[in-house]
């Protein structure tokens, strides 16, 4: 069985910062991609950002240039590093991971249980 387990959340003001991080545990071995997306109310979820363990990286254009996702493979983790954050992007974060391998086999569509981010003006 994996997990995904979030942290970092909270609540900051317009242009202040926050790191996320979700890690995986489990008897994975290895994560395709791992990414993050986010959903305000009455919204859809949307893909802010994800990263595969060779180093692409895609982005949201609302993100571009004010946020960064990294990974440290070893340690399954990935982290989003907000900056520059905007009332806009207040919404619940959810990690996900696609493609984690375990020695029997492949799990896909994997969700943490979310964290809240808080943006105010």
């Amino acid at each position: 069985q994996v997990q995904l387990v979030e942290s970092g959340g909270g609540l900051v003001q317009a242009g202040g910062s926050l790191r996320l991080s979700c890690t995986a545990s489990g008897s994975t071995f290895s994560i395709d991609v791992m990414g993050w997306y986010r959903q305000a109310p009455g919204k859809q979820r949307e893909l802010v950002a994800s990263a595969t363990s060779g180093g692409n990286r895609i982005y949201a254009d609302s993100v571009k240039g004010r946020f960064t996702i990294f990974r440290d493979n070893a340690k399954k983790t990935v982290y989003l590093q907000m900056n520059n954050l905007r009332p806009e992007d207040t919404a619940v974060y959810y990690c996900n991971a696609e493609g984690a391998y375990t020695l029997t086999r492949v799990l896909r569509d994997l969700w943490g249980q979310g964290t809240q981010v808080t943006v105010s003006s």
